[in-house]
């Protein structure tokens, strides 16, 4: 696999309360770029890899804010054009001890969320192209936004570029159209070649009831995925059991038709931020799977960066490969 790596999906501001705040508990907020694609490439641009934006953004200060951040961590932009819509926004109330952090998405109406599959010129998107990456929030967006997803990935299909797709179910953002997740979600993972998905997803898109509780129920799930999906060649996941807010317990595992791998669980204590963990872990093993990585290097690899980042404010991972070898070593020291 060789050629930029093209992320296709909406750039969100993302304001966030103060400390451990409740919404509106105090009249300010922190600023944040990021979305769920974005995060992916933001998190392999620091890996030394050639990325690019595809989306839309408002012609304002908001639109223009937001490209700025993008580029600035390494990202191609010149597909990133203004359309007419707002931006979209996420508040956050990051939880602690016990509480849970919580979401509050304002999206409706955006200039991505507007913009359809006649928008992109995905012949010449993809025309050098090594990858493309997209993810399950571009189709709950609204049915326009559906079928540019459904657009994106079969001209990538058709012009035999690999499709990277992490199912990202949001449940708030398909229920607030007419929808049918489990088609739409069945198209696209039908079409990738690569899934970030858990037994969650695939029992969602095959309509069958999988554990998580052991290796083989997860291997299990991932056996099913490839029966049903011809096209899939790997199946990338975490474990994540929750103590408090700030107390976590992670695994990853990658799932290969002939062969897998799951990591030991690692305590992740005194948490940060959360949001973007599963980004990271995506860039993790994708960066890792383009250097020729089996199994266990993805892995591990994305266990790294998702535990990483949750040390680090903000929607995207910013560590190179040095803060992963650091990692597996286990120096928790200053390093100088």
């Amino acid at each position: 696999m060789s050629g930029r790596l093209v992320f296709f999906g909406e750039l969100l501001i993302r304001l966030t309360a103060p400390g451990n705040e409740l919404l509106m508990q105090s009249p300010s907020f922190s600023l944040n770029v990021g979305g769920a694609e974005a995060n992916v490439a933001i998190g392999l641009a620091h890996l030394g890899h050639d990325c690019a934006m595809v989306s839309r953004i408002p012609p304002n200060a908001l639109g223009r804010g937001a490209v700025a951040a993008v580029r600035g961590a390494g990202i191609d932009c010149g597909a990133v054009t203004p359309s007419p819509g707002r931006m979209g926004l996420y508040f956050l109330s990051v939880g602690a001890g016990l509480r849970s952090s919580e979401i509050v998405y304002d999206r409706a109406g955006s200039s991505f969320a507007a913009s359809g599959a006649d928008d992109y010129d995905w012949d010449t998107l993809l025309g050098s192209a090594g990858l493309l990456h997209l993810s399950g929030i571009t189709p709950a967006l609204g049915p326009r936004s559906a079928e540019a997803a459904l657009g994106a990935a079969r001209a990538a299909k058709r012009l035999g570029v690999p499709i990277s797709f992490d199912g990202n179910y949001r449940a708030m953002l398909w229920e607030a159209w007419d929808s049918n997740p489990r088609a739409i979600l069945s198209e696209l993972i039908g079409l990738a070649d690569i899934l970030f998905g858990n037994h969650r997803d695939l029992s969602l898109v095959l309509h069958r009831d999988f554990s998580g509780e052991s290796e083989d129920r997860r291997r299990e799930a991932a056996d099913a995925g490839f029966s049903v999906f011809p096209n899939l060649k790997l199946i990338a996941s975490t474990a994540r059991h929750i103590v408090s807010a700030d107390h976590h317990r992670i695994a990853a595992r990658v799932d290969l038709r002939a062969s897998a791998y799951q990591t030991p669980e690692i305590d992740v204590t005194g948490i940060v931020d959360r949001i973007g963990a599963g980004d990271a872990f995506a860039a993790g093993v994708l960066h890792a799977h383009l250097a020729g990585g089996n199994a266990q290097a993805m892995a591990e690899s994305g266990l790294a960066l998702t535990c990483l980042k949750h040390s680090l404010p903000g929607d995207a991972s910013g560590f190179r490969q040095v803060d992963i070898d650091v990692f597996h070593g286990g120096g928790l020291d200053v390093r100088r």
